[in-house]
């Protein structure tokens, strides 16, 4: 999609530094009035999560606050810590716990400000990708414009898609309500934003922190070792200089130092608190099951086989074992993460898309899938709509159905949640249409993506360019 030149509209677009300081004071003004808010009102408008995560720093804080000390190997042998895993439901890495220690000696609401903080940053990296590695690779951007002029515009249309992030309702809510996302994807953000700088060392350590911080993240491993394959073997096939160099020494690098990252850190936290932050910040995961509120259409395969009279999983039929076993999901949904990013890191244009449509595709078939996950991947969107070729309409239809399929889901659960209607089927049925809406949406966006081409590259015909030299080197 091909914007507007016109020097008009760019004069009217108001700077970088002027959008962070409007999304700054919206994000100040939103955390102020949730104080308000929780004070006068029963329904909350800080998010449950941010007190799960404020009682796990004062258990961190306070280690014989109900005698929540560390189990780990150190703690027991060399000093005291306090457990953030004595907090039920805290099943996050215990840095983020730490993060949030001036919750207690500072401001309550220091973690939320600080959320904040990472949104800006966000924003920020998605304006210096635009700007440095996606703006000026796209072809016929600004034709017949002046380089003054060019400057101008990308500046311009970089600041509206960065706004689009910033502005968006669905990124400031979640941050200034108390959920940890935008910590997350400022890591994500670093990842790329390193490996389109060709700074592969510091991608991958910043794509072990992710890991480490939240699981997901791993997948753009496999996509980040394609792409480092694919710049040094000619051809496009899957031939054995190809897949020799899946296993040389630039690829193998960068994945020991990314397994690295996560083992260390990993490590740091066992010994200090042993086997409850392995379990609750990992194992929990791949055995999660969540009968109500979420999108996944597992959810009822779950409900179908929950047991609520305390059996056993060996008490069930092997169809119901098979139904509740977490490879029922695991299967398709990694099949596709992670075959979408060797495949497309292979073929395709860049790491922004490639890791768009893993993350798109490990959100949709994920086993548990709650609105905050969308974030994940919608975090990419403004740095694919310049290559993105499809019409305002589709785009509006685009719209229309990701939005309209969560609708119609919400207006069911509403009846469950709050109602206590028996409507899990009828539940299910929707979260099926919100699995064919929004892989209808991901199929659109996908194909009217074309890829970027390099500064190296506007010399060479579209056809004959190696798409892929703009993303890792040495």
């Amino acid at each position: 999609m091909q914007p507007n030149t016109n020097a008009a509209w760019q004069d009217r677009i108001p700077g970088f530094q002027k959008l962070l300081v409007i999304s700054a004071v919206l994000r100040v003004v939103l955390i102020l009035y949730s104080e308000w808010h929780d004070a006068h009102s029963i329904v909350k408008y800080t998010d449950i999560d941010y007190r799960v995560f404020s009682d796990a720093a004062r258990f961190i804080l306070y280690p014989k606050l109900q005698g929540n000390i560390a189990k780990g190997p150190l703690t027991t042998l060399f000093f005291t810590v306090g457990d953030p895993y004595a907090r039920e439901t805290y099943r996050y890495t215990p840095l983020l716990a730490i993060l949030l220690l001036p919750n207690e000696w500072l401001h309550p609401s220091f973690g939320k400000y600080l959320f904040a903080a990472c949104d800006l940053i966000n924003g920020t990296l998605i304006y210096q990708i635009l700007t440095l590695h996606i703006l000026p690779h796209t072809k016929s951007l600004a034709p017949g414009v002046s380089a003054e002029n060019s400057k101008r515009f990308m500046r311009a249309h970089a600041t509206l898609l960065a706004a689009t992030h910033l502005l968006n309702p669905l990124v400031f809510t979640i941050s200034t309500r108390g959920s940890s996302e935008a910590i997350l994807c400022t890591f994500v953000l670093l990842t790329l934003f390193y490996a389109l700088e060709r700074r592969q060392n510091a991608a991958a350590v910043m794509l072990g922190l992710s890991a480490h911080w939240k699981i997901y993240p791993i997948i753009y491993g496999v996509s980040c070792v394609s792409v480092i394959t694919s710049q040094r073997v000619d051809g496009k096939g899957w031939d054995f200089a190809y897949l020799r160099r899946l296993v040389g020494r630039q690829a193998l690098c960068f994945a020991l130092l990314s397994g690295g990252t996560f083992i260390i850190l990993g490590a740091i936290c066992y010994a200090v608190w042993g086997y409850p932050f392995l379990y609750e910040a990992y194992l929990y995961h791949t055995d999660r099951r969540d009968h109500r509120h979420n999108f996944s259409p597992y959810f009822y395969l779950i409900y179908l086989t929950y047991s609520s009279s305390g059996g056993t999983p060996a008490d069930l039929s092997i169809w119901r074992r098979l139904l509740r076993s977490p490879f029922t999901s695991l299967i398709p949904q990694l099949t596709l993460s992670l075959g979408t990013g060797l495949v497309l890191g292979r073929f395709s244009a860049g790491l922004p898309f490639v890791w768009f449509v893993q993350t798109f595709t490990f959100v949709l078939f994920n086993r548990v899938c709650t609105s905050q996950y969308f974030i994940w991947y919608t975090l990419f969107i403004p740095l694919l709509v310049p290559r993105i070729n499809i019409s305002w309409k589709k785009w509006v239809m685009c719209g229309a159905v990701w939005m309209g399929t969560q609708a119609l889901w919400l207006a069911e659960a509403y009846k469950l949640e709050f109602l206590g209607d028996d409507v899990f089927f009828g539940l299910w049925v929707r979260s099926l249409v919100y699995v064919a809406g929004h892989a209808w949406v991901l199929g659109v966006i996908m194909s009217g993506y074309t890829p970027f081409v390099s500064c190296n590259q506007h010399t060479q015909t579209p056809g004959h360019a190696n798409i892929h030299s703009a993303i890792l080197d040495k």
